[in-house]
């Protein structure tokens, strides 16, 4: 079925068993009065009804329409509140007294408790490093093969084409005495491989990328060159965001806090209370990320990738000696390659050839001259965004103490995911975060907002506002996105509401009241245990259910569980899949190009339609295309259930299961009724199961 095409299904509904909890008016509220009236007496008939029912554990498995109209399917639930007039009223999130018969297309509904996880590193457990696994020579061949034949396809067509259609190539070639801005050479990757399959890389989408999203519907009418919109949506399963807490709502307690926000300081700038570039929202932003991250200061970007590529050059220079991961993100490579410092490449997660590699560099010193450097600085990512793999930590600090190097671990994709609090790598790891000279991360992930930070001693934190281009160069962070971050990290460490600062020995802290800020001195906060509610604004006010840090760590439980479970079921399902299991990130291998393409379609076009995320080349290795699931805690055990049926399905008919051998894998049915068992399982034990 071409992609974007109609479906003739049609939208379930929740059963006819469990009322809503609005009933259908002849005549619209008069007020928004009356309407709250209203709302609160159909909420109490509701709670009543729950009581004498059975509650299931979790939201039913999505049974969706393939497409709708761009009208219909804009709501956040299943349910709609719709009148004899056709007026539809907004509706709500269930509470947790209500019966769960609800489609929540944001974060699904779970209370089973078996379905929770701890993302904790056992002491006990050996630390697997990457292990970069091979498919069958066949597939190998045919997709060395592939590219082959499509090169020289492009070539001929390149060829023919100059000759006997230039106007279509005008662009590519010299023309009134100036050279071409884009050559056919510098373009040919994506004129001639990446335009057959441009449909599984631009897909565009709105609303909230939640627990499902909504695509915009469109079909080429001339192989990608150009793109129709058809004027229908489709609501499909969502495993393509790096929504991992699942905070990135349009309602629930952090929207409420942004749209008081919104009304305090307006959408872009703090008007009044703009102070030297700032207000008492950054001041109170950054106070908070470093306690979070258990880190003396820390200062905040705009934008996570500037964060790596402004300050590296203010941490290093020339005569500096730069060592870094061979699959470092961009960002950081963008910024070693600014500072002038020397650069030098490990083998990834490779803890001997790191070592192998400062015994060298240190004993020969700085090129030419030999003398030594100026100092030594390694960067590593905490969770690598393409393989899903989790730094050796633990290995990486005894290195540390051995050869007295700083070290940079840059947790965009970690913070928040992944550690039985939240912190990341070190939290993981049980590792002491003061023993990590500088940490970088993102806000864009798991807080469900933009922008990044540095976050690390109070002097080198002093130093870098000065010498690092974001500082003078670029925009400050905007209320609204200052406000969600600061309400979704408060809701993963808690809120005590008693007045009483931690008695511990004391640093400098920063507090804002919501009408400035001001510098007091107060005893240092030591996470993970609940923030004072004396470090936010006065203004800000959580549900309780926030408040409490209740729904953070049940967020990260359930996060854990579905990362776990997704990966382990993928593994005993036969597919080759790299990374850590407690890696939000799960990539599946594909390998051949024209798989990429068509594992895009075929998880889209089911029943149930499924969003994926594949990555090829420049991202990954020519050969190792692959797709990504990114897994939100927003996910139920009856989502994991459904992708995983999916790959199933797919896998056999893509032929995509080259990892277990046969005589070890499980069924799609074992898997599903072994889960809890399956994520509970050691590393160790998972092959012989």
């Amino acid at each position: 079925m071409p992609a974007g095409s109609p479906s003739p299904m049609a939208h379930s509904r929740p059963s006819s068993s469990h009322s809503s909890i609005f009933k259908r008016k002849t005549q619209p509220p008069a007020s928004a009065q009356d309407y709250l009236s209203a709302l609160s007496q159909a909420d109490a008939r509701a709670r009543g009804s729950s009581r004498n029912s059975s509650t299931p554990t979790a939201t039913p498995a999505l049974s969706l329409s393939s497409s709708a109209t761009a009208a219909s399917d804009d709501t956040l639930l299943e349910h709609d509140m719709d009148n004899s007039d056709g007026l539809s009223l907004p509706a709500v999130p269930p509470t947790s007294e209500q019966v769960f018969t609800t489609v929540h297309t944001e974060f699904g509904h779970c209370a089973n408790d078996a379905h929770r996880h701890t993302s904790k590193h056992d002491p006990n457990e050996k630390m697997h490093g990457h292990v970069e696994r091979d498919p069958p020579y066949y597939i190998l061949f045919s997709t060395y093969i592939s590219y082959l034949i499509l090169i020289c396809l492009g070539h001929v067509r390149d060829f023919l084409g100059k000759r006997f259609h230039p106007s279509s190539y005008k662009h590519l070639m010299p023309r009134g005495g100036y050279a071409p801005l884009n050559s056919d050479f510098d373009s040919f990757y994506t004129r001639r491989l990446k335009k057959r399959i441009d449909e599984c890389f631009a897909q565009p989408v709105t609303g909230v990328a939640g627990r499902t999203i909504l695509l915009l519907d469109r079909i080429s009418p001339d192989y990608n060159h150009t793109q129709v919109s058809t004027g229908t949506h489709t609501r499909a399963l969502n495993i393509s965001s790096y929504n991992y807490l699942g905070f990135a709502q349009a309602r629930g307690g952090c929207a409420d806090a942004v749209e008081e926000s919104l009304k305090r300081y307006g959408v872009s700038t703090c008007g009044s209370r703009l102070e030297g570039g700032s207000c008492d929202l950054h001041t109170v932003g950054e106070s908070l990320v470093a306690k979070f991250v258990g880190a003396e200061d820390s200062l905040i970007s705009s934008m996570g990738f500037a964060t790596n590529s402004t300050y590296i050059p203010a941490l290093v220079g020339k005569g500096c000696l730069v060592i870094s991961d061979e699959l470092n993100h961009s960002s950081i490579r963008f910024g070693v390659r600014n500072s002038g410092a020397h650069v030098r490449m490990f083998k990834h997660n490779d803890m001997a050839n790191l070592e192998a590699l400062l015994r060298e560099v240190i004993s020969q010193g700085q090129p030419k001259t030999h003398r030594p450097w100026k100092k030594i600085l390694i960067i590593v990512e905490g969770m690598y965004s393409m393989e899903g793999t989790m730094v050796d930590l633990p290995g990486l600090m005894k290195l540390k103490k051995k050869y007295k190097f700083y070290l940079f671990v840059d947790e965009a994709h970690s913070i928040g995911a992944i550690g039985p609090h939240g912190r990341g790598v070190a939290d993981y790891f049980g590792i002491d975060p003061k023993e990590i000279d500088i940490l970088m991360g993102t806000f864009t992930k798991s807080f469900g907002a933009a922008g990044g930070y540095i976050a690390g001693k109070k002097v080198l934190i002093d130093r870098l506002r000065i010498k690092g281009y974001s500082g003078p160069y670029a925009e400050s962070m905007t209320p609204p996105v200052l406000t969600q971050i600061i309400a979704s990290m408060s809701s993963i460490m808690g809120i005590d509401a008693s007045s009483v600062l931690p008695q511990n020995n004391s640093s400098p802290l920063r507090i804002g009241n919501g009408n400035g800020s001001h510098a007091v001195e107060e005893p240092e906060y030591h996470h993970p245990g609940p923030i004072p509610s004396k470090y936010l604004p006065s203004w800000l006010s959580l549900a309780p259910e926030l408040a409490s840090g209740q729904e953070g760590n049940l967020r990260l439980r359930r996060l854990a569980f579905n990362s776990y479970y997704l990966h382990r079921g993928l593994d005993k399902l036969g597919f080759m899949v790299y990374g850590h299991p407690s890696s939000p990130i799960v990539p599946l291998l594909l390998f051949n190009p024209a798989k990429m393409l068509m594992f895009h379609r075929m998880m889209k076009d089911r029943q149930t339609p499924i969003i994926t995320v594949v990555v090829g080349y420049p991202a990954t290795p020519l050969i190792t295309s692959r797709v990504r699931f990114c897994v939100s805690a927003a996910h139920t055990k009856e989502d994991i259930d459904t992708i995983l049926r999916a790959c199933d399905e797919v896998g056999d008919v893509m032929d995509l299961k080259h990892g277990f051998p046969k005589s070890k894998r499980w069924t799609i049915d074992q898997v599903t009724e072994r889960a809890v068992e399956l994520v509970n399982m050691r590393q160790e034990d998972l092959e012989d199961a």
